[in-house]
């Protein structure tokens, strides 16, 4: 069994993996595996299970890493999945039991999601949401030219409302596993002001990067060096 920590990465609302080429090409020119999850985003709980479940094909340490809602996955998921050793929480939510994501993007001013920027639509009697493509770079990549942009508004998955408002349930991991979160100090999806918060409560360490919430694919440099950080510190 290998020493060194695969990384599993779990990507948020409004993306897909792709968000994470650019980290995963860093972190495998460093000799770290990496797996990318294909996040349903159905619901946290459910989510979370899935997440624990590629963690626990790992035969070995894991580094689990979320982005945006995935932070409130990866919260829950590495309870269930005992070789998680550390998590990385990428410009995402760091939630309490009894808290929700949207509950954690409203606590300070400044998120631009919301009912003029976002389009509801049903599927099997749920509501999902996807950010508006006129809107889309301004919420969450605002330091990315509009030909990028425009393609991930259109690539972009909806999630169910229910996943976004669902409360944490029982312990955080980050009560008991060691943390780091990336802060995007320009982000308009989650606020600074809210990352840091929750950053600060958890005990992570944080490392502010001047991003948009799109951090891993403006600032994959800076996301890569933070996860590199976290795998070194589990051997």
């Amino acid at each position: 069994m290998s020493t060194t920590p695969t990384i599993v990465l779990v990507h948020g609302a409004f993306g897909d993996s792709g968000m994470w080429k650019g980290v995963i090409a860093r972190l495998q020119a460093q000799g770290y595996t990496t797996l990318a999850v294909s996040n349903p985003l159905r619901g946290l709980e459910s989510d979370a299970q899935y997440a624990a479940t590629v963690a626990r094909t790992v035969d070995g340490p894991v580094v689990l890493v979320g982005h945006s809602y995935a932070g409130a996955i990866i919260t829950r998921a590495a309870r269930d999945a005992s070789n998680v050793e550390a998590l990385v929480y990428v410009a995402a939510f760091q939630p309490d039991e009894g808290e929700s994501a949207l509950e954690n993007a409203s606590r300070f001013p400044g998120a631009k999601m919301g009912p003029d920027t976002t389009v509801a639509t049903e599927y099997e009697g749920e509501p999902e949401l996807r950010i508006l493509p006129e809107h889309y770079q301004d919420v969450i990549a605002g330091d990315l030219p509009a030909e990028i942009t425009d393609v991930l508004a259109v690539t972009q998955r909806s999630v169910r409302v229910q996943a976004l408002t669902a409360e944490l349930s029982g312990q955080p991991a980050w009560r008991t596993l060691p943390s780091w979160a990336v802060v995007a100090t320009q982000d308009n999806a989650i606020p600074a002001q809210a990352q840091e918060f929750m950053a600060e409560r958890a005990g992570s360490h944080i490392v502010r990067v001047a991003a948009s919430h799109a951090v891993s694919i403006s600032q994959p440099d800076a996301v890569a060096t933070l996860i590199v950080e976290a795998a070194k510190a589990t051997r």
